[in-house]
């Protein structure tokens, strides 16, 4: 069983930034693959990014690239997401994922075990 608690989100304005945490509780940290989506209201989850269990492969979307970067410190059992130059369209509930074992890091949120609550991320124009 692994915990994933969120935290970091509020209201910026467009060009600022946040950081998201994630810190996790259980067995294995280090044994996860983890991914960040987002999710507005009405709409499905979307993919933000996704890291392997040594931080060294990341992935992200097409849409928050070059301007998120997804990291892990794997002694704190805690991942991040730096969002810089936040636009209005960054606004939802961002939530953080576990793929236990995983070799491949998926945009497919099915694929993940585990769960936080969710934090929300508000960007005024």
């Amino acid at each position: 069983q692994l915990q994933l608690v969120e935290s970091g989100g509020g209201l910026v304005q467009a060009g600022g930034s946040l950081r998201l945490s994630c810190a996790a509780s259980g067995r294995s940290f280090s044994s996860y693959s983890m991914g960040w989506f987002r999710q507005v209201l009405g709409k499905e989850r979307e993919f933000v990014a996704a890291i392997s269990w040594t931080g060294r492969t990341i992935n992200y979307a097409d849409s928050v690239k070059g301007r998120f970067a997804f990291s892990r410190d794997n002694s704190k059992s805690t991942v991040y997401l730096q969002m810089s130059s936040l636009k209005p369209e960054d606004t939802a509930v961002y939530y953080c994922a576990a793929d236990f074992l995983g070799t491949t890091l998926y945009a497919d949120a099915n694929k993940y075990d585990y769960w936080g609550q969710g934090t929300q991320v508000t960007v005024s124009s």
